[in-house]
């Protein structure tokens, strides 16, 4: 692998995630250099990213000869196609949540970019969410005790159905698949994998097309973990609840990372990441006692990226992960649609990597 010190991005798409999460995450990180963006709305990326070419298609950015990295923030069902284009072109990859469609795509992208010796990695930011980073820590230091049943919600109020490509019935869109891969990957962070997956995917909106919440239990041998989300909660719910054999913790509000980039605030900056919400841990008096959330930092992902590229450090979101999650969407997708506990289609190969 190339050791480059400056390293040239194209980011193809420029929509919602590529603006908000990508383009300014790469921008705060030393060594990464925003080069390129496709996008057929050159005004709007002049305006943020003056200083950026911006090309009419992802062919001309991917295949861009300055170009070492190629991150892709477009809609789901192009990440294996433009995945695959840009590995044969010799560029290293990023893509977005989710992976890939299905598993087969993933796994050939996976084969493809171990074929071209390439860094394939898939954008799983929330592993670096002050939430999540805070029942982390707190699961890890054994406050708990035993884990025996954890909650993860990521519930919003939106009723009304709105137009774009991620609430219309196209492959790849739907709330399971959008929320549904943050959910998935941090559990698979703090426990590995389940040994079953129950679903409830449903749509519930008037005026749907496409799922809109989404109700999964992975089973564990002793405990149980669920996911929720939901675009019909008004007030919403705790972001985690967390029960062991010596007491519960709560973590009511989600990251603010999110929040901060829609208000313009500068990644790295000194209120990056604050989480003033802190975390309430009740043992077995019953009185409550605050702990304080840690600071979330998505822009570990890109600067481990960039260590990744430089070879200093491994890959921070193997594909072998990202196909982890991937095979939890889908068994809780079958289990939803069968009524049926659902068992993970990986490889003993493809287990043991995950390990």
């Amino acid at each position: 692998m190339s050791k480059v010190q400056t390293i040239n991005i194209a980011l193809i798409g420029y929509g919602f995630v590529g603006k908000t999460f990508h383009a300014p995450l790469l921008q705060s990180v030393d060594g990464l250099k925003l080069a390129v963006v496709s996008s057929r709305d050159e005004e709007k990326v002049k305006r943020d990213l003056p200083d950026v070419q911006v090309v009419a298609t992802p062919e001309e950015a991917i295949q861009h000869p300055d170009i070492d990295l190629v991150v892709i923030a477009s809609p789901n069902a192009t990440h294996a196609p433009l995945a695959t284009l840009a590995l044969n072109s010799g560029k290293h990859v990023v893509v977005d949540k989710p992976f890939t469609l299905d598993m087969q795509e993933a796994r050939d992208l996976i084969a493809l970019a171990d074929e071209k010796q390439l860094l394939l990695s898939v954008f799983h930011n929330r592993r670096w969410d002050s939430d999540f980073l805070g029942i982390k820590q707190i699961i890890e230091q054994g406050t708990l005790g035993k884990i025996k049943h954890l909650e993860s919600h990521i519930d919003r109020f939106r009723p009304e159905v709105r137009v774009r490509w991620r609430e219309q019935n196209v492959p790849g869109s739907g709330l399971w698949f959008d929320l549904g891969p943050h959910l998935i990957d941090q559990t698979l962070q703090l426990f590995g994998l389940p040994q079953s997956v129950q679903g409830n995917i449903a749509t519930l909106r008037d005026g749907a097309e496409i799922n809109d919440w989404a109700h999964v239990v992975l089973n564990y041998p002793e405990h149980k973990v669920i996911l929720h989300a939901s675009m019909l909660v008004a007030g919403g719910t705790a972001r985690f609840t967390a029960h062991g054999d010596k007491g519960s913790v709560v973590k009511a509000r989600i990251d603010q990372q999110e929040a901060q980039l829609l208000s313009g605030v500068i990644p790295g900056s000194e209120t990056w990441g604050e989480d003033s919400d802190s975390m309430v841990f009740y043992g077995a008096d019953g009185i409550p006692q605050t702990i304080e959330t840690p600071k979330g930092d998505q822009r570990q992902y890109y600067i481990n990226v960039r260590d990744a590229l430089l070879g200093k450090i491994t890959n921070p979101v193997h594909p072998v992960e990202a196909l982890a999650v991937m095979a939890v969407l889908e068994a809780a997708v079958k289990s939803s649609e069968t009524g049926s506990t659902q068992p993970l289609a990986l490889t003993a190969e493809e287990r043991a990597l995950l390990r």
